[in-house]
C-alpha cells in the first residue's frame, strides 16, 4: 500500500511473552515488503530472522536469559504484591533503558529508520519518546498488554481496578493515581528521572504513561475489551489480537476421541511462561472437577506431562501443547492465569473463561474479564479448589458469560488485523515526512 518499503525499527525486551507476539508484527511487516530491523535479546535471534527481518541483538547490559528469571534476578525471590511489582519494574525493566536507548540510537543513525515499534515494557522507548518529535522518528507504542495509558475516566495500571462511572468515579480515580504515583510505584518513577537524566533525557510525565508521549499506540484487541477513555492524548489503533488461531497439524493426543462422548469440555492452561508452578492453576482445576460428569483437558505449556504427577482422576486428560484451531471450538469454558493472548484466544471462540492472575499485566486482563463480562475473576494466583469448582460451574450454567464472549469474539473475527497494523505504520511515517516537508518549505 506504501509507494516505498519503509525500514522499521522493531523493539522487544528478551522475554518469551513480549517477543512472541512481535515475531507475527515482524513477519506481516516483511511480507508486505518492508525492511523490519528486529532489536531483541539474542535468545530470540534466530526466531527474529526466521520472520525474514534484519536480527538485531541487545547490548550486553540490556541482554539476560529470560528461561529462569529468578537466577537472573535472584532479588525478585520471594517478593511479591506491589513490593514485587516495583522491583521487576525498576530492575529487570527500568536498569536496561539507557543501553536500550543507545542500540536504538545506533540503528537510527545508521540506517534511516522510518518508524519506531516498541512493546511497553522497552522503557528505551520512554526515553526515545521524550525527545522533541522533531528529534527521533515517529514512535508507535505495541500494545500486546491491556491499554495502561493515563487517563481521568481509569484507575492508575497495575492496581487491576475497573473503572466506576460518573464524578464519584473521576474522583476516586484521581485519588488513586496520587497514591500509585507518590506512593506505591514513587520508588520506580524516582529510579525513571535519574535513569532518564544519566541517559542525557529530561523524562516527561509517568514513566509508565510513556506512549502518551509517542506518535499512537497500535492495541491488540477491540474496543469491546477496552475501557473506554474520554481524554486521550494520543491516537489509539484497535485491530484486535495480534495472533488469530491457525491451523493447525499438530499430531492430536492419543486420548483425543474420548472428548467425542458428548460431556462439556473444560481446559485449563497457565500458558507457556507462568507455568513453572502447575500447582498454581492446573492441579487445582483437575481436582476440583473430578467428581464432575466433564473432561478436564490441561496443556502443560511445554513443561513435561509428569510434572502434574500420578493418579490424576479419570476425567483428566493432558498433554504439553494442544491444537486451539481443534480444541476451543469444542471448549465449554476457559479456566487460565490470565495471558492476554490466551484469553483472546477464548473469546475469538465465544468461550466463557475463569480466570485466576495477579502477576505482571495479569491483575489488568483479569479485570478486563469481569468488567466486560465474559467470566469470572477469582483474584488470585493459586485459587482453592472449591473457588475454581464454583466459578466453572457457574459460567456453564449461566449463559450470559458465553454470550459476552461470542460478541466480543464476533469483533474480534471483524477486526482488521496486520493489515490495519501496516496502515497505522505507514500513516505515522507519511505524517511526519509531510510536517518535516512543511518546515523545509517554510
Amino acid at each position: 500500500m506504501n509507494a516505498r518499503p519503509l525500514d522499521i525499527l522493531l523493539c522487544s525486551t528478551p522475554v518469551h511473552g513480549h517477543v512472541s507476539p512481535l515475531l507475527a508484527v515482524s513477519r506481516a511487516l516483511v511480507d508486505r515488503g518492508h525492511r523490519v530491523h528486529f532489536l531483541t535479546g539474542e535468545r530470540y535471534l534466530e526466531r527474529a530472522a526466521a520472520t525474514g527481518a534484519a536480527a538485531l541483538r541487545l547490548p550486553a547490559a540490556a541482554d539476560y536469559d529470560d528461561t529462569d528469571i529468578d537466577a537472573a534476578f535472584p532479588g525478585r525471590v520471594g517478593l511479591t504484591g506491589p513490593a514485587g511489582i516495583r522491583w521487576d519494574m525498576t530492575e529487570i525493566f527500568l536498569r536496561p533503558a539507557p543501553s536500550q536507548l543507545a542500540a536504538m540510537d545506533a540503528v537510527i543513525r545508521d540506517l534511516g529508520i522510518d518508524v519506531v515499534l516498541a512493546e511497553s515494557l522497552f522503557l528505551g522507548a520512554a526515553l526515545l519518546a521524550s525527545r522533541p518529535r522533531t528529534s527521533r522518528p515517529p514512535l508507535l507504542n505495541l500494545g500486546i498488554v491491556p491499554l495502561g495509558l493515563k487517563s481521568r475516566d481509569t484507575a492508575p495500571f497495575g492496581l487491576g481496578i475497573p473503572p466506576r462511572p460518573g464524578a464519584l468515579g473521576r474522583a476516586r480515580n484521581a485519588a488513586l493515581t496520587v497514591a500509585a504515583e507518590k506512593g506505591v510505584f514513587a520508588p520506580v518513577q524516582r529510579a525513571a528521572l535519574r535513569t532518564a537524566a544519566a541517559a542525557g533525557v529530561s523524562l516527561r510525565g509517568f514513566v509508565l504513561d510513556w506512549p502518551s508521549q509517542g506518535d499512537g499506540v497500535v492495541q491488540f484487541t477491540v474496543p469491546e475489551f477496552e475501557y473506554p477513555r474520554s481524554d486521550l492524548r494520543v491516537p489509539v489503533h484497535f485491530f484486535g489480537p495480534v495472533s488469530r488461531t491457525q491451523p493447525s497439524d499438530s499430531a492430536l493426543p492419543a486420548w483425543w476421541s474420548d472428548l467425542d462422548d458428548g460431556r462439556p469440555v473444560l481446559h485449563v492452561t497457565q500458558g507457556t511462561v507462568a507455568n513453572r508452578d502447575l500447582g498454581d492453576l492446573v492441579l487445582p482445576t483437575i481436582r476440583a472437577l473430578a467428581q464432575d460428569d466433564v473432561w478436564v483437558v490441561a496443556s502443560t505449556g511445554g513443561r513435561p506431562v509428569a510434572d502434574l504427577g500420578t493418579g490424576l482422576p479419570a476425567n483428566a486428560r493432558v498433554a504439553s501443547y494442544l491444537p486451539y484451531d481443534r480444541l476451543l471450538p469444542r471448549t465449554a469454558a476457559y479456566v487460565t492465569n490470565g495471558g492476554y493472548g490466551g484469553i483472546h484466544y477464548a473469546m475469538e471462540h465465544g468461550v466463557p473463561i475463569v480466570v485466576a492472575g495477579t502477576t505482571e499485566d495479569k491483575a489488568e486482563v483479569s479485570a478486563r474479564v469481569a468488567w466486560s463480562g465474559v467470566g469470572i475473576r477469582l483474584g488470585t494466583n493459586r485459587p482453592e479448589p472449591g473457588a475454581v469448582a464454583q466459578a466453572v460451574r457457574t459460567v456453564l450454567r449461566d449463559r450470559t458469560y458465553a454470550e459476552r464472549s461470542a460478541r466480543i469474539g464476533a469483533a474480534i473475527r471483524a477486526a482488521s488485523g496486520l493489515d490495519g497494523l501496516e496502515r497505522a505504520v505507514v500513516a505515522a511515517a507519511e505524517a511526519t515526512a509531510d510536517a518535516s516537508a512543511g518546515r523545509t518549505a517554510a
